[in-house]
This record gives structure tokens, sequence and C-alpha cells, in this order.
């Protein structure tokens, strides 16, 4: 007969009285939660999308929607790997972080240190690239762009290909969303730590954090369990167009799960990858020179859902969109990843976000 031990019946109890008495686990929430991504994504013989629902860094609610794989009719599974677009920014800034930590930068350097003959770099700091906030021209709004799209760049091919476009206006003046900034981030992590960028954020953050599904992202590598990206156009569901990953680079090259993601913001809480001191930088809400606040840290918007702060990102790349909400009052993270560009699961994220905390509430 199976023996139990009295203190391994007591871990069961516990456990089940923690499943039973927590909203966040109550059934209704899951299917509410259910019911507004079906309401999303009702074609589920097309691309969808995975979801999380996090607290306290434990999953809660793992679910997938839709095909990984049209061509082969193979359905989207919880554990499978999407590119993240520019939740990539995430990692470059803290990066940069960790490196100025290790006493190789400091985010008031600036960019001529790194980059001598980067025009005006004397008065653009990493500071600014890290809050979009240096004016420097967006190269994902530059004509030329087609260009190069396909082609395997260098970082420093990158920076020389936007670097002396026309700014948008001086440094710390106005809040402008922009890829080049996080390109020249990466060419910078580069200069300062004499490593390529992607064995940077592999040996300080994906090893660190235990990371061992995420990677910087290839169409040409066998990448297993990978959610293929697609498109829609008028006649229906396309392949995505393709792209060289050296273009997005450190704004927008990397790849991950649902588990990682979780494990990446777990590593954040807990401070695996920096002290707290470093850390809350990348989560300051900084201001322009005339004072006004940006809503924007360092790879985070900084805003609030249902009252409570709030950080934000998303990202979109050929065939995937992507979105995550942390509500650190209740440490509860929410993650959406998408295999069709043309499924921005943004407000659904936020969504979903607002369900969870309504039922914390409900406590």
């Amino acid at each position: 007969m199976l023996k139990i031990k009295p203190a391994r019946i007591l871990s069961l109890l516990f456990a089940l009285l923690f499943y039973f008495s927590n909203p966040i686990l109550a059934q209704s929430l899951e299917n509410r939660v259910d019911s507004l991504i079906k309401k999303n994504i009702s074609d589920t013989s097309g691309p969808g999308a995975v979801f999380l629902i996090a607290q306290h860094g434990k999953p809660v609610y793992q679910k997938a929607f839709g095909k990984a794989n049209l061509e082969l009719g193979v359905n989207l599974q919880p554990d499978y790997i999407f590119e993240l677009g520019s939740m990539t920014k995430q990692f470059t800034a803290i990066a940069i972080l960790i490196l100025e930590e290790q006493g190789k930068l400091a985010i008031t350097d600036p960019v001529s240190k790194y980059v001598p003959d980067y025009p005006n770099g004397k008065n653009i700091t990493i500071h600014h690239l890290l809050t979009h906030t240096s004016g420097i021209k967006d190269f994902t709004k530059m004509s030329a762009l087609a260009g190069i799209a396909q082609k395997d760049m260098s970082p420093k091919m990158m920076v020389d290909f936007f670097k002396n476009e026309p700014v948008d206006f001086a440094p710390g003046e106005k809040f402008d969303y922009n890829n080049s900034g996080y390109v020249l981030l990466g060419y910078i992590i580069e200069v300062a730590s004499g490593d390529t960028y992607e064995n940077f954020i592999r040996k300080n953050i994906f090893d660190k954090a235990g990371m061992t599904e995420s990677d910087y992202a290839s169409d040409r590598k066998i990448i297993k369990k990978r959610a293929y990206g697609y498109q829609k156009k008028s006649a229906g569901y396309v392949n995505k167009s393709s792209i060289s990953f050296t273009v997005p680079f450190a704004s927008g090259a990397l790849m991950s799960t649902l588990s990682d993601m979780l494990k990446w913001q777990n590593a954040l809480n807990r401070h695996l990858l920096l002290s707290a001191k470093e850390t809350d930088k990348a989560f300051t809400n900084y201001r322009l020179n005339n004072g006004q606040n940006i809503g924007y840290g360092y790879g985070w918007h900084i805003t609030a859902l249902n009252g409570l702060k709030s950080r934000e990102h998303g990202g979109s790349i050929f065939g995937f969109k992507t979105m995550g909400v942390y509500i650190p009052e209740q440490d509860l993270y929410v993650l959406a990843l998408s295999n069709c560009d043309c499924n921005s699961p943004t407000q659904l994220a936020r969504d979903i976000a607002s369900m969870a905390l309504n039922s914390v509430s409900h406590q």
C-alpha cells in the first residue's frame, strides 16, 4: 500500500487551498478570458496567438489559439517560439545597464565616445537613445530601407545607413519612438563589451535567467517549435515578407516563448541580472528638457492600468505582433504573442490584464 508522509499531505492541502481560494485561478476568469480571446481571434483555421497570465512569478493561465503552420495544419501550442519584434528593446536596455554596472559605460556618455564620427554625437547621450529623445532619423521611415531589407548588414553598416540623415529635433526636446536609437545602442554594446550583441545577450541575460528557448532570430536555422509568421492580404493569408534580422538588430531581432519571457520578468524582479538600484533606472518615467514626463523608461512604456502603475511594451515585425503588460503592485504579468501581423494583441493583452486585476480586487 502506498504511504504518503503527513508533510506531503499537508503540502498538497495547502496547494489545493491556494488553487481554489485565488480568484486569478477561478474558472469564471478563465472562461471570460477565453471568450475575449475568441472574439478577437475568431478564425481558428488561420494563424493565432498564445497567451500567458502569471501572478507572483507563476503561470495561472497559458493557452494557444489558431495555427502555427497553415501549410501543415499544425496547431499553436503555448511553448512555441515567436519573434518578439520591439520587445527586444527591453533586453537591449537592460544590457546597457549591465554594462554600466560593470563600469564599461555610463548612460550619460555621449554617442561620440563610441562612434567618434557620429554627427552631433557629442550632444546625444546613451540616455537620449534609451528614451527615444535623441531626434535622430528612424531608419524604418527611410525610403531607402527597401534596398537593404534582405541584406546581411553589420551593426556599423546599419549605423552608417542612417547616421547622416537630417535630425528631427534637438536631443531631449521631444519623445518620438525611434528604432535607430536602439540599433545604435546595440552597436555601443558591442564596442563597450568587445563582444557581439548576440553573444552578450545570451551570456548576460538568457543564460543567467535560464531562458533556454530564446535566441537571436533566424529564418535559416532549424528552430524546433517555431511558430511561422503570416500576413493577411486581400486574397487571404500569405507567408511573411522576408527580412534580414541584421537590419532590426538590437531594436527587434530576438525571439522567445511565453515561459522564457516569464523567466525574464522574474529575473528582473529578483535582481538576478542587475542590482535593484540599476534596475530601477529602466522603470523611471523620464522627462524632456522642459520637464514634461514622456511616459517611457528604458525599453518600457511607463503608464497605468485600472489606476495602477503599469510597465508595457509591444512589438511588430513582419509576420508577428507581441505585447507584454506588467503590474508591479500585484506582481501580475500578461503576455500575448501573435504569429500574424494582422492580429495586434496590444489592446487584448491590456483587457486581459484588466480582467485579472478586477479578479484580484474582489479577493
